[in-house]
């Protein structure tokens, strides 16, 4: 049985639920969705409490064998069958065609191209997961309707796994986790997309930025900082305007001149490309920045740091020969590679976006298969599985996006390489070739992490809190067991940040084991207990993330096999 077709099915097994409990309901769409299905309704105003009612009266209709049956009406029959749906009268405005196809099951009957499984009683295995709003196709000039979520399988033991993983994902949830563990916040003052990093999740950030500064040093990359405004005049001309148009923040006045919040980096690089004379001596050269753009994202789509307004890219843009395209692709694979082996990110793939017939593109034909070969051909020497994805590249190029599965199975798109041919030629850039005459160069777009707040989220789920030594807030939580104890323990505490590590001293009064509980729920490494033993010996009691203790440890091999964990950023 196709999985597709069967929650396909499902979705409409809700809405046949729903007209049988909530008659008043007037039915959107319902299409199947990655791990499952939705149905949108109008006028229908529930609860989550709701749902176990509905379910039960959906397995009730699927008890029924109720078969699906594919219906053929005239326009005016179809009109005349949903003369009460208003959503649906819609849709059926959108329809060409004057034979209109509709699915009857049991008394309830729905406008919809199909297919759909044989009979209801094949729908065994199915729930309904959570409500939310959404506007009417997408639109928040429409009305808000009711979204209900629902998942289906073959069989009981695929669904219990999926809710099992589910609820897995839901305990490692980043907007759970980054509140427990004080990440990061929202403010509905500050805006919404706009999430304020605390302390804590800052420190994630900053080591996450050192580690891909240290790796583009070893690779040539040269840092530069450019400003978080620009003119509207700089996007047009790159040619970004009327392809993000939408997705601007409204332009400023200054001086009678437009400004806009920067949404992308590039234009700016490319204005430090042209603050002198380039040679092919010069080339490859690699700009690269963690700079902060803005994107306009509505407010419905907004997601803790994983979908927001403010975006920090880890950006470089390439400027180098056509000669040496291919090779600057598998530097950067490289790169991705290494991050992705150092996150334990064990399961990846590709996606090679290339264009589609459409208009939406720009530059010659022949540009665009020299971009593509160079990118196909990179692919293949690191011996990446990719998947090709016609009409997925950018407007001035063709792209690689990397594609990841966290620990749960879920895939992520986190970063991007892309090949341009198109801005060079905009800006007019030019080098002087060992000809001694004016070439262009081409343009390499690239970003491995993708965005810092998205990447950070990411990898809060994926460790579910349990960040590597390398990577941890606190790396070390020294506990006192009374008062005697705290000098030593500030001591240890001192000592640790000399050599560059974390660590913070608990010594309230309070019992060492409600201590300890606190110390876990923060996912801290390393636990050092100091008591009165301990002080005497000049010693250590520690306990790992694991919880095995070990006693009698002497701070300098402590502190030595620390350090030693960091510089290698193991995975426990």
């Amino acid at each position: 049985m196709d999985l597709e077709t069967l929650r396909h099915s499902t979705a409409h097994l809700l809405a046949a639920a729903i007209k049988k409990i909530y008659p008043d309901a007037k039915l959107g769409i319902g299409p199947n969705i990655e791990d499952g299905f939705y149905y949108d309704f109008g006028s229908l105003d529930i609860k989550e409490d709701d749902l176990k009612n509905i379910e039960n009266e959906m397995k009730s209709i699927a008890k029924q064998g109720c078969k699906f049956v594919k219906i053929k009406k005239t326009r005016k029959e179809a009109e005349k069958i949903l003369s009460k749906e208003p959503f649906k009268l819609e849709l059926l405005k959108d329809l060409k065609d004057d034979e209109i196809t509709l699915y009857e099951s049991g008394d309830f009957i729905d406008l919809c191209k199909g297919p759909h499984i044989a009979s209801t009683k094949d729908i065994k295995a199915f729930k309904l997961l959570k409500i939310s709003g959404a506007y009417w196709k997408g639109d928040s000039n429409n009305q808000m309707l009711t979204r209900i979520y629902g998942t289906s399988f073959e069989n009981e033991d695929k669904l219990s796994e999926f809710i099992k993983l589910r609820q897995e994902a839901e305990n490692r949830s980043h907007l759970k986790l980054g509140k427990e563990l004080d990440l990061f916040l929202l403010s509905s003052l500050v805006g919404p997309g706009l999430p304020l990093i605390t302390p804590k999740g800052t420190i994630i950030r900053e080591e996450l930025q050192k580690f891909l500064r240290q790796e583009q040093i070893k690779r040539g990359y040269l840092p530069v900082t450019t400003p978080h405004i620009g003119r509207i005049d700089l996007y047009k001309k790159s040619g970004h305007y009327p392809y993000y148009k939408e997705s601007m923040f409204e332009p400023m006045k200054c001086e009678n001149v437009e400004y806009i919040l920067k949404p992308m980096n590039c234009p700016h690089h490319i204005q430090i490309y042209l603050g002198h004379l380039r040679s092919y001596r010069d080339l490859p050269l690699r700009y690269t920045e963690f700079g902060t753009v803005y994107r306009y994202e509505k407010s419905g789509e907004l997601n803790g740091l994983t979908r927001v307004r403010m975006i920090t890219q880890d950006d470089a843009h390439l400027f180098c020969t056509e000669s040496q395209v291919k090779s600057e692709i598998i530097g950067v694979i490289d790169l991705v590679l290494n991050i992705f082996k150092i996150l334990n990110f064990t399961q990846y793939k590709a996606r090679f976006g290339t264009k589609d017939k459409s208009s939406k593109y720009i530059g010659s034909d022949k540009i665009w298969k020299k971009a593509e070969k160079d990118i196909e051909e990179a692919l293949k020497e690191k011996h990446m599985e990719y998947e090709k994805a016609e009409g997925e590249a950018a407007f001035y190029g063709p792209k690689i996006d990397f594609l990841v599965k966290d620990v749960l199975g879920r895939e992520w798109q986190l970063g991007t390489v892309q090949v341009d041919y198109n801005l060079p030629e905009r800006f007019e850039l030019t080098y002087e070739g060992q000809d001694g005459t004016k070439h262009m160069p081409v343009m390499i777009h690239r970003a491995p992490f993708g965005s810092l707040e998205r990447f950070s989220g990411i990898l809060i789920e994926h460790f579910a809190g349990r960040f590597p030594l390398w990577l941890s807030p606190v790396q070390v939580k020294i506990l006192t067991v009374n008062d005697r104890n705290i000098d030593f323990a500030k001591g240890i505490e001192q000592t640790l940040k000399d050599h560059g590590i974390r660590a913070e001293v608990n010594n309230k009064a309070e019992t060492i084991s409600k201590k300890v509980r606190e110390a876990q729920i923060e996912q801290v490494n390393f636990i050092v207990t100091i008591g009165d033993k301990e002080v005497e010996k000049k010693s250590l009691a520690i306990r790992t993330r694991k919880g095995k203790v070990i006693f009698d440890v002497k701070p300098d091999d402590f502190i030595k096999e620390l350090l030693e964990d960091i510089a290698s950023k193991k995975i426990d």
